[in-house]
């Protein structure tokens, strides 16, 4: 995450990237004289005096493969939505939710994108899917328009791949408008069309809005999409990311959406695409369209290209960076369904763009004026959860009290499939000594540990975790008016982390935080009882996996850093560090959260001397290292 001139400041500060792109190229989004029929309303319709939304289904028949087995059968179907804004307000950004329940595959629509879904076709079968206006976005009132269909009721065609039903009509459970302010009753159902009247809820609070588009969205990322320059044929755009969660973070990221009319990238700067080919535009629909344009200096022609930071030794380039603004107006379609994802950092889900009022930036000429964008829209993204086995780091617990430390979980960051592992086994308590190597040279020592305790073993091992960075939490001590613990920080992978951070939530034990001695630490109680960790000034920078001493023989040695954690009792009564309020219910490495055990350190004949073998190792390491 490096620093550039012209950025807007944020919590964390990402660059922006200036794009030069040609636009307005005629693709299948574009009706023009093979409109697709609507389908006539029902006489419900008349009757409603809000948002009516009414879904259609079209046809159906049978997809290669024909099978005999009639639940397994693929049926290609097509249908329709209409929303239609009969009410007294625009609806700005409409959604529509599907509730899709034959194990559909939505493979197109056109008059919409898809919100919940990366990309098409997509898996809608199990909850269904959410639909958004594009590239007709808000819905105005007839009052306003003079009753202009055009304008005020929008069209969706949709089709799709449907399994599982011999016989009837494959309609969905449900359809409702999920736009905030509104309600919905159950929807009236027919043979082959559904329907519902949406109306304003009567106790939700509107706030004021004194802009002209949707106001700001607040989330853990904002992503604003500013037309800064626009001619006949092509537009100068500038992407601003912002990270506004306190523990959200983005190394190295890629940032990728998907193209709708045709657009491509014609220069960049303060970010590059992975992909520098023109030839999908030279035999693509763009070079049809401009038939005497050289495409040899085109940066990218891809729908859906991947960009991503800049490197800090391109910082001050001048043919890849600095850009000044010229600004200019007209009307843009922005890109659709974007993503954006770093290395170990969390996960976010992006909603689609929402046209805003126009960013407003310090005039280029240096007088005391401001200048406005020709046309602005943000995408509000928002950190998810991890699921289970698409963790990115995970944690292992030990204690004094302990002989065996519980390392992470089988696959905890994802398997491969083997036949050689149980990825669904429970991980087997390990010396602690064996968290300092690899997990390939574990197993040698898992079984001698296991002869020696009288441990059985299971005939197919545990899978290994695949992190990149694993945690390790150790409860160090435990004695009258407080108790300590160490953290130890692995990194598994061949690249470095440079100013990285890790934050730990402690449930019972926070308010008894008294100090950290290796690391820099800051107690956060309004972010539910979070200490956050950064590395001392020349510490913070996490070093990569290297090969050991003798590579022939030693096995490959991990980036560490490792800190003792003080705690005292006085403030939490009650405490007992053992049964589990020591230990961490939470644990956040730049931004990600890391899969954790499931079980707790047992108190089975403790060896303290063992139990210290990771800090005696870690400590002669950074030693060395020093």
């Amino acid at each position: 995450m490096h620093a550039f001139p012209g950025m807007r400041i944020a919590w964390k500060v990402v660059p922006l990237l200036v794009l030069i792109l040609f636009c307005h190229v005629a693709t299948s989004q574009d009706y023009g004289d093979d409109a697709p029929a609507v389908a006539a309303p029902p006489p419900e319709q008349d009757a409603c005096n809000g948002i009516f939304v009414v879904y259609t289904f079209s046809s159906r028949e049978k997809a290669y493969p024909f099978v005999k087995n009639a639940s397994a059968q693929a049926w290609a179907f097509k249908s329709q939505l209409q929303i239609l804004n009969a009410g007294v307000d625009e609806l700005k950004t409409w959604k529509v939710h599907i509730g899709f329940q034959h194990e559909e595959i939505l493979v197109g629509l056109n008059g919409a994108t898809a919100v919940d879904v990366e990309d098409l076709p997509a898996k809608v079968g199990k909850n269904g899917t959410t639909i958004a206006g594009f590239p007709m976005t808000d819905l105005k009132t007839a009052i306003e328009t003079a009753g202009d269909y055009n304008q005020i009721q929008a069209t969706v065609d949709i089709t799709g791949t449907q399994f599982g039903l011999k016989k009837g009509t494959p309609m969905p459970k449900t359809i409702k408008l999920v736009n905030d302010g509104y309600k919905c009753p159950p929807p009236t159902k027919h043979t082959n069309t559904m329907h519902i009247c949406c109306h304003k809820d009567p106790k939700f609070k509107k706030k004021e809005v004194k802009t002209k588009f949707m106001p700001r969205q607040y989330g853990d990322l904002s992503l604003t999409y500013d037309v800064l320059q626009a001619f006949e044929g092509n537009y100068l755009a500038q992407v601003t990311i912002d990270n506004f969660n306190p523990l959200g973070r983005l190394d190295h990221w890629n940032l990728t959406w998907e193209w709708m009319r045709g657009e491509f990238i014609y220069t960049m700067r303060g970010a590059y695409t992975h992909k520098k080919d023109s030839s999908e535009c030279i035999y693509g629909p763009q070079g049809q369209y401009y038939q005497s344009f050289d495409f040899t200096p085109v940066m990218n022609c891809q729908r859906k290209p991947i960009i991503s930071d800049l490197p800090p030794e391109k910082e001050n380039d001048d043919k890849v960076q600095k850009m000044p603004p010229d600004l200019n107006r007209t009307a843009i379609y922005p890109p659709q369904r974007w993503k954006i994802n770093g290395e170990i950092n969390p996960d976010y889900k992006c909603g689609p763009p929402i046209r805003i009022d126009s960013t407003e930036f310090p005039d280029p000429s240096g007088l005391a004026a401001t200048s406005s964008a020709v046309a602005s829209w943000q995408v509000t993204c928002n950190i998810t959860r991890p699921k289970p086995k698409e963790a990115r780091c995970c944690v292992s617990f030990s204690a004094y009290y302990a002989e065996a430390a519980v390392p992470c979980k089988a696959c905890a960051c994802g398997c491969e499939e083997s036949t050689k592992c149980d990825p669904d086994a429970n991980a087997l308590h390990l010396p602690p000594e064996a968290l300092l190597v690899p997990f390939d040279n574990r197993t040698e020592k898992t079984k001698a540990w296991a002869t020696i305790k009288h441990r059985t073993l299971p005939n197919k091992l545990p899978c290994p975790d695949n992190c990149g960075v694993s945690i390790n939490w150790h409860v160090d001590t435990d004695y009258k008016s407080g108790w300590t613990a160490r953290i130890t920080l692995f990194n598994w992978d061949p690249y470095p982390f440079q100013d990285w951070f890790t934050a730990i939530q402690m449930k019972k034990a926070f308010a008894g935080y008294e100090n950290v001695y290796s690391f820099n630490g800051t107690a956060l109680p309004h972010l539910n009882d979070t200490i956050f960790f950064t590395g001392l000034k020349g510490l913070n920078y996490l070093v990569g996996e290297v090969n050991g001493t003798n590579p022939d023989k030693d096995p490959p040695v991990p980036g560490k850093q490792q800190s003792v954690i003080s705690f005292l009792k006085k403030h939490t009564p009650g405490i007992n560090v053992a049964q589990g309020d020591g230990f961490p219910s939470k644990v956040i490495f730049n931004g990600e959260e890391c899969a954790l055990p499931t079980e707790l350190p047992k108190r089975n004949g403790a060896s303290r001397a063992r139990a210290s073998s990771i800090f005696l190792a870690v400590l002669a390491f950074v030693l060395v290292m020093n």
